[in-house]
């Protein structure tokens, strides 16, 4: 059963910031956690709650996994050099 995709609001923001053919990259790989939320190149953050990391290009999606309720929850989309902070 796949799982849903949710986008916190800042995470939306920052994903409608991102050049047009980067956006569609992005997309299609937040779409693709719906069907696999935890893909082969998929990193948990240290020292946070469960978050896990997946790079497109030069971008990193920032996401939580909600197994109970099969909903994958978009935190945070960004550059690798501002998403972290």
């Amino acid at each position: 059963m796949p799982y849903s995709i949710t986008y916190k609001p800042s995470a939306a923001k920052a994903l409608r910031k991102v050049h047009p053919t980067e956006q569609k990259r992005i997309v299609r790989a937040i779409e693709a956690l719906a069907v696999t939320p935890r893909p082969p190149g998929a990193i948990q953050l240290a020292g946070g709650d469960g978050e896990l990391r997946i790079r497109v290009g030069d971008y990193r999606i920032i996401y939580n996994i909600e197994d109970d309720a099969l909903v994958v929850l978009v935190l945070r989309i960004g550059h690798r050099g501002d998403v972290y902070k």
